[in-house]
């Protein structure tokens, strides 16, 4: 019964938060729901919650990179893997060796594998965290395809870092050979394990279920989709390879999958709802459960059981908070840059291979700005990843002696996080407020070509419908009223497609035609909200029932669903 009450009050306190940030915009929401947890949980009597990590990671992680990794375009992933590697793999190792170096400095009496430990664990950026902050700012799409492509990757290596610093801090002894053959062995064997697992399920799902029951299994298939990441993890742990990266890899697979899946509509729209549920929810649980875990690590670090490494006031503990977060803001600061600077050179030596003139960027400077070099700096704020690590440190050494600083780890890692995310709120709309984005031109073209050959392509196939139509009429003698009713519809149907490739059409789209588009959108939603309106009217007067007030009001749903989805490309 207290589990259960205390799952209810986490959605309630979830749910919250999002009215909670509509009134508060310039807060980012992760800050409120760990302010909210923190607050739950101070009182003495208030409400306690143990961090499993093992637990924590499953159920929360896993799901969310796998509908992250889902999501994630994958033709952007193919273009900016070297970005988005340099910052997965070899940031990651850069952070664990330099920072690593910098808190066995500051914090001599700890040994160096467990700085090392440390600096693993603060290595994963957290991609939620930033996507809240970021969400109302003008980030560059570039920019945020490449952190958010950084966030899916770097847990698994900050994880594998993790895990041979504490194995080295246990037996006091590192191998890199060994090392760096098992790192490939987990990552690859995680990503293997996950593509396998969502490439057998697609095949089920597509050949068996749905070719066999169709749009009946929608729930089920509902349900084994939600399953999908959960087995990743679990089978990919067991086999000693990344769980994480095994999720990761499942959703990437699917989303390759569902890219083929012409038909399955209400599969399509109820999975798509579904999903922005449960990410609603588990994102906000995870900075809960972080908020809740606060008093407990605070008065840890404050325990009398850190003398053995020294006295440490809460004063000198946040000293050491920031300090270590302004080294690892440095050093990405300077891995981002020494990216830039390599990849310049690499530019020009290709360039020059090729007997073709320098390449430059946009503005043709060459140059990465400097204020998107900071933004991506600030973007490095540390999250769920970060604090499951920290939990996880053992609590006893070979030896059976008590794990060197254990709590005084676990708050470091906790500040680091909290100092990040204000850092990041802070700093994020100051750097990117006036920051000047050219019009994605690309993308926009993108859509316009698509648009145009859906458009070509439909009256094509209203064309050759219409003539077979036609013929089956003559064959059957249908009534001429039939006939002129069809031919209506058709006539109707093409000039609708027609107007579309005008709109769309890059000779003829003019300002007056996307306004008059924009005016026509208006009237048919004004129109549906009326007509949805009426229809309540009804069914309050008990002039229809439910089961009618509900199918009508779907179908005015989904017309109205279908403007305002479009709504964006009449902005352009």
């Amino acid at each position: 019964m207290n589990t259960l009450l205390l799952v209810l009050i986490l959605l309630l306190v979830a749910s919250a938060t999002g009215v909670i940030t509509r009134f508060v915009p310039t807060l980012p929401t992760p800050l409120i729901q760990i302010f909210l947890g923190a607050l739950l949980a101070w009182p003495a009597s208030g409400l306690h919650v143990e961090l499993e990590p093992e637990i924590f990671l499953l159920l929360f992680i896993a799901p969310l990179l796998f509908a992250d990794a889902r999501r994630f375009p994958q033709r952007e992933f193919m273009i900016l893997r070297g970005p988005i590697l340099a910052l997965a793999l070899g940031l990651v190792l850069f952070t664990v060796v330099g920072v690593g170096y910098f808190i066995h400095v500051l914090l001599p009496a700890l040994p160096l594998a467990i700085c090392f430990a440390l600096a693993a664990i603060l290595s994963p950026t957290d991609a939620v965290a930033v996507s809240s902050i970021s969400g109302r700012l003008p980030v560059p799409p570039r920019l945020m395809r490449i952190l958010e492509g950084e966030s899916l990757m770097n847990d698994a290596s900050g994880l594998v870092a993790f895990k041979f610093a504490i194995a080295a801090a246990l037996t006091g002894t590192f191998s890199l050979a060994d090392a760096s053959l098992s790192f490939v062995i987990i990552s690859v064997g995680g990503l293997a394990v996950g593509g396998l697992l969502a490439f057998g399920f697609n095949f089920l799902r597509t050949r068996l279920i749905e070719r066999h029951l169709g749009e009946a299994t929608t729930v089920q298939v509902i349900l084994l989709v939600l399953l999908l990441p959960f087995a990743a993890y679990l089978l990919a742990e067991h086999l000693g390879m990344s769980g994480i990266l095994s999720a990761v890899a499942a959703g990437m697979v699917m989303n390759r999958a569902d890219s083929k899946r012409v038909g399955q509509l209400h599969a399509r729209m109820q999975t798509q709802s579904v999903w922005e549920m449960v990410e609603f929810i588990l994102n906000a649980l995870v900075f809960l459960l972080l908020g809740f875990q606060l008093p407990a690590i605070i008065s840890g670090a404050l325990d009398h059981s850190l003398h053995d490494i020294g006295d440490f006031e809460f004063l000198r503990l946040l000293g050491y908070v920031a300090a270590i977060s302004i080294a690892l803001l440095a050093s990405r600061f300077f891995w981002i840059w020494l990216a830039r600077e390599v990849g310049r050179g690499a530019t020009r030596l290709s360039g020059f291979l090729r007997g073709q003139p320098r390449l430059t960027s946009p503005d043709n400077s060459g140059r990465v700005p400097f204020k998107l070099m900071l933004a991506a700096t600030l973007a490095g704020i540390r999250g769920t990843i970060t604090l499951a690590a920290a939990m996880s440190l053992p609590q006893v050494m070979a030896d059976g002696t008590p794990f060197p600083g254990r709590e005084l780890l676990i708050f470091l890692a906790t500040g680091v996080i909290l100092f990040t995310l204000v850092t990041g709120s802070v700093g994020l709309p100051l750097v990117l407020r006036n920051l000047k984005i050219p019009a994605d031109t690309h993308e926009f073209e993108e859509e316009r070509k698509a648009r145009i050959a859906g458009a070509e392509a439909a009256i094509y196939h209203i064309e050759r419908y219409h003539h077979d139509r036609t013929g089956e009429f003559a064959r059957n003698k249908t009534n001429d009223e039939t006939i002129l009713a069809f031919n209506d519809i058709s006539s109707q149907l093409m000039s609708y497609y027609r107007e579309r490739l005008t709109l769309h059409s890059a000779d003829t789209a003019t300002p007056q035609l996307a306004a008059s588009r924009q005016l026509e959108r208006e009237t048919r939603l004004e129109a549906l909200r009326a007509e949805r309106r009426q229809y309540y009217k009804l069914r309050q007067r008990d002039h229809i029932n439910d089961s009618v007030l509900r199918k009508l009001v779907r179908e005015v749903d989904l017309a109205e669903a279908a403007l305002t989805g479009d709504q964006s490309a009449a902005h352009h």
